[in-house]
């Protein structure tokens, strides 16, 4: 029987405390830890076989690719499906698809074109995985709680990405890459169990509607017909793109050319997961009363990183701009998880805002 001493404590705990929150936490920490690693290892793989930069920018663009033309289906596959059997389907997918890129990496029987298949696998998984993941997060946080929570996620979230790219740039400089591959997969077997204890009793059964088609034709059209939405979008989009080839591509040929290897980058890459912890924090206590408008200037600050790779700088100066480009883009990540529900009307129904992308991130966020 609960005492009244316990019922007064659990109506004073916080939405983000509850279980499906505190799951979802402990398994974004557990990817972020592995994929910040495994980003560095993968081009230094494809450097590590005699590739170029231009083998490096296939291997992620090969990536890219199947995330940006599945996301739209994997949204309405969320829809239909319980998340979080589509989150742990994922995981399973970037969990066989890493192992077999570390045994060929390992072998030393990796080639371009294996490398690309299995980069072209895991952004398959991250597509579907994501609309679901975000969908159960916003799902377990509501009121006003919601921005705290999501400013708390994705600090710890940030904080495991600020170790795994820390200690992923050690492992590359002091063992194959293939190892820190592998590490991830393991991570991803290890998040996949933490998702399958979800419970989704919670959230309320998909309305009656058309088919596939039907459901992407509405949430396009609902999508639209919101200029603030599909502008900040498209202009996210541009950013991922130009910042994506700065991590993946152009910060690692810099790095073994001009700052001694795969050591510095890891450390610059840990001083972008440093500022996005700081970013989070900030958004803990910054309430600003036109928050979309703050998250979105604080896109501008993100095109830092690649002018100071362009020139180059030095290590320490470069992990001084990946501080503040991390904050700034945790500072736009909390925001714009925070505004969509708020900006977009109440009449629009569950399975509605998973097609129109309210359960999707524009940010990347590999660790969710």
């Amino acid at each position: 029987m609960i005492s009244a001493a316990d019922a007064s404590r659990r109506s004073r705990r916080p939405a983000r405390a509850g279980r499906n929150y505190t799951l979802l936490t402990a398994a974004a920490v557990v990817t972020n830890l592995g994929s910040q690693g495994a980003l560095i290892a993968s081009a230094f793989a494809v450097l590590e076989t005699g590739g170029d930069g231009g083998d490096v920018g296939l291997v992620a663009a090969a990536r890219t690719l199947p995330l940006v033309l599945f996301l739209l289906i994997g949204g309405a596959v969320a829809d239909r499906l319980p998340r979080h059997r589509v989150m742990v389907a994922a995981n399973a997918l970037n969990c066989v698809s890493q192992a077999v890129f570390a045994i060929l990496v390992l072998a030393g029987e990796a080639r371009l074109r294996q490398m690309m298949l299995l980069s072209a696998l895991g952004g398959t998984g991250q597509a579907f995985f994501s609309p679901a993941a975000e969908g159960m997060l916003m799902s377990s946080v509501s009121g006003e709680q919601a921005s705290r929570a999501f400013a708390v996620f994705r600090m710890a979230m940030q904080g495991a990405g600020l170790g795994g790219a820390a200690l992923g740039g050690a492992m590359v400089a002091m063992v194959r890459p293939g190892w820190v591959l592998a590490v991830d997969a393991v991570a991803f077997a290890v998040a996949g169990a933490l998702r399958s204890f979800l419970d989704v009793s919670h959230i309320p059964p998909r309305e009656p509607g058309g088919g596939l088609l039907s459901d992407l034709r509405e949430g396009w059209r609902e999508f639209v017909g919101r200029p603030w939405l599909w502008t900040i979008v498209a202009q996210f989009s541009v950013v991922v793109a130009v910042v994506g080839a700065s991590d993946a591509v152009y910060g690692p040929l810099v790095a073994r050319d001009s700052l001694g290897g795969p050591g510095p980058w890891g450390l610059a890459l840990g001083a972008l997961g440093a500022g996005t912890v700081g970013g989070a924090l900030l958004m803990t206590r910054w309430k600003p009363r036109r928050l979309l408008l703050a998250g979105t200037l604080c896109v501008f600050p993100l095109a830092a990183p690649a002018a100071a790779l362009a020139v180059p700088v030095p290590v320490g100066p470069l992990c001084a701009v990946m501080f503040v480009s991390g904050a700034a883009i945790e500072a736009f990540g909390v925001s714009w998880m925070t505004s969509r529900p708020q900006n977009i009307a109440r009449v629009v129904g569950n399975s509605l805002r998973t097609r129109l992308g309210m359960d999707q991130a524009v940010v990347p966020a590999a660790g969710i």
